[in-house]
């Protein structure tokens, strides 16, 4: 028995922005985004259309960054709380810092101490909020217009959580390439490996269905053929849709299962070494899959299905794939020293998504140590 379920309202397309006045209704609105939304970026220019389209919002919360943590997302919630007007409906306009951020506005309604205690606690879950929210991403890699969590970051106790709860499926989705256009090829990278990490991770996964696998297949195959021809091409309109669409499917994909030993590897590195999220959740995929290689015969099909019949060749491509972007599958490159890595790798496995993970530990260890 399996079972797939995703209630987000996917509108995909270059334009697909302009409908966010009439998905919106006439309702009062945040407008969750980056800073340059007040000044002369391209983000103010995007806000602009928002306003064109759907009026003035109640309040905008501007002030997000990478990893929202507990100190920004209480200043979020007090200018959240500032709004002269109920809010009807939250617009979450960037990338999955400001997805997260959005989520966590739409549990805590203003009050970020109800979302911080649920955290902790684990307790009170329905004491939060289900503000609706219309998720438009301007970056292609996150998935997170398609998902119910957010990661929540408390660096000054150097911990990770994930606020996760169904209410928190945005009503909408507006996934417009066109918004891609201007990243630069370091985001355009790095947002690109996160979607093939949620592609992978969500194959070789406890939680895997028919129906993920199938939307993770296309996923990894197109970023894994149109990511390097972007990073050389970055305003190539129709390697952006294809970016895209590989992400949504991505995101789609996990939706059902979540992530994996990789992303559960990444989190230390974030933390502790100021590596990107989608670097530090990417590095280690070709060691995951060869010591996966074997394990499950739905996921082995799967692999064969993006890599081919090979399934070592597989995992060497893929090794030289992220060579080529510039990104090093050894441990040691992104500030772990060779002696902490078993420890790191062992304390991932423990980890809730690395209980995800299909594979074995002694696997892991022998890939570790070749």
């Amino acid at each position: 028995m399996w079972r797939y379920r995703n209630p987000v309202d996917v509108k995909f397309g270059a334009g697909v922005f302009e409908t966010l006045g009439k998905v919106l209704a006439g309702r009062a609105y945040c407008l969750v985004t980056y800073d340059d939304a007040n000044g002369g970026g391209v983000f103010a220019e995007f806000a602009r259309r928002v306003v064109a389209q759907a009026g003035a919002p109640a309040v905008t919360v501007s002030n997000i960054g990478p990893n929202p943590d507990f100190t920004g997302l209480t200043q979020s919630c007090q200018t959240y709380a500032s709004s002269a007007r109920p809010v009807e409906a939250i617009v979450a306009l960037g990338g999955g810092s400001v997805m997260d951020a959005a989520k966590v506005l739409a549990a805590a309604r203003g009050d970020f101490e109800t979302v911080r205690r649920h955290l902790e606690t684990g307790k009170d879950g329905d004491a939060l909020g289900r503000t609706p929210i219309i998720a438009i991403p301007t970056t292609a890699g996150t998935g997170s217009e398609v998902t119910s969590w957010a990661t929540v970051w408390d660096t000054g106790a150097m911990k990770k959580y994930s606020l996760a709860r169904e209410s928190l499926y945005p009503e909408a989705a507006l996934v417009d390439p066109l918004l891609t256009l201007g990243l630069p090829r370091a985001i355009t990278i790095s947002t690109g490996l996160d979607a093939l990490s949620h592609a992978l991770e969500s194959t070789w996964n406890v939680n895997a269905n028919p129906v993920s696998s199938s939307l993770a297949e296309v996923a990894a195959r197109e970023v894994i053929e149109a990511l390097p021809l972007l990073a050389d091409d970055l305003t190539n309109e129709a390697l952006r849709t294809r970016l895209a669409r590989a992400s949504l499917f991505a995101g789609l994909a996990f939706s059902n299962t979540r992530t994996a030993l990789a992303h559960s590897l990444s989190y230390h590195l974030t933390l502790h070494h100021g590596v990107p999220h989608g670097i530090a959740c990417s590095f280690s995929l070709p060691m995951v899959m060869r010591a996966v290689a074997g394990c499950d015969a739905a996921c082995d099909a799967s692999l064969r299905r993006i890599f081919g019949d090979d399934l070592v060749a597989g995992a060497a491509c893929l090794e030289t794939f992220l060579k080529k972007l510039g990104i090093s599958p050894d441990a040691t490159a992104h500030g772990i020293a060779a002696r902490d890595w078993s420890r790191l790798v062992d304390d991932a496995l423990a980890g809730d998504r690395g209980r995800n993970f299909i594979g074995r530990r002694e696997a892991l260890l022998a890939e570790m140590a070749a």
